[in-house]
């Protein structure tokens, strides 16, 4: 006889009430999950780690105060639940999977996303030591992906230094809301400003970070975060619409890549 998995209980930490209240109805609508807690901060989520002895802690990085990192220092690694970390920048993956995180979803994350990593959160429930000799069967694949490309110094562009004269100035890529081909240029937008960047928009592709940027047009990239609405038009296109009120075209080429980083079709 198949012995059923335990309720599960988990505890979602983060200092901003609607990313909390998101997860939380989530891991409501789930018939696995038995309790659900939450926590504003890294202060009261040690205490309710220490009381309440969640299975599963979906755990934001930048908090005031403690933060993800100072909860689990806490805590201390081998006492934590199993983590996911929640967080808008993907620069603290490496850190992450030192402190062996079971994953790590980029805000704004899709349903389909967060399906997959409570799956892998259900599967190491029921098997907490996955034979893996390497250990890495105990981490989710884009997290996995994250910390191959960020153990590479410059792999993933986090500025684009742009010259002009005898002046270099660094453009912070989580800045740029969408970048053009320009001939051998491309004309980088970034806050009203623009910005001439001597390289191929495949190049520029190549080095950004391919869950925040995606290629829309072989002639348009843009940040997912800028993305205000996407509106059909005829022959499988797309309208996009920025949150800065400027309007570019999704070639239905395209459309596959969009929905891949959404995580769900349009």
């Amino acid at each position: 006889m198949i012995s059923q998995p335990r309720p599960i209980c988990a505890l979602v930490v983060d200092d901003e009430a609607p990313a909390r209240r998101r997860i939380s109805d989530l891991l409501a609508k789930d018939g696995d999950v038995a309790t659900v807690l939450t926590a504003e901060n890294g202060v009261a989520a040690i205490a309710k780690i220490e009381s309440a002895r969640p299975d599963i802690v979906f755990l934001d990085v930048q908090m005031p105060g403690v933060d993800g990192f100072g909860v689990i220092e806490a805590i201390g690694p081998a006492n934590m639940p199993f983590t996911v970390f929640v967080t808008a920048y993907d620069h603290f993956a490496i850190r992450a999977f030192e402190v062996e995180a079971i994953d790590y979803l980029l805000k704004p994350f899709s349903g389909k996303r967060y399906e997959r990593t409570m799956a892998r959160v259900k599967e190491r429930l029921r098997n907490p030591d996955p034979a893996d000799p390497d250990g890495a069967a105990g981490f989710g694949p884009e997290l996995l992906k994250l910390v191959a490309r960020r153990a590479k110094p410059g792999e993933i562009w986090d500025w684009i230094a742009v010259r002009s004269r005898d002046t270099t100035r660094l453009l912070m890529t989580e800045d740029i809301d969408w970048i053009e081909a320009a001939g051998v240029y491309v004309t980088i937008h970034s806050k009203g400003d623009e910005f001439l960047y001597r390289a191929g928009l495949a190049t520029v592709a190549s080095r950004l970070d391919p869950f925040r940027f995606v290629r829309i047009h072989r002639s348009h990239i843009v940040n997912v975060r800028s993305i205000e609405s996407l509106e059909r038009r005829s022959h499988g296109e797309f309208e996009v619409t920025l949150k800065t009120g400027k309007q570019l075209m999704m070639s239905r080429t395209y459309r596959a890549d969009v929905e891949e980083i959404l995580g769900q079709p349009l």
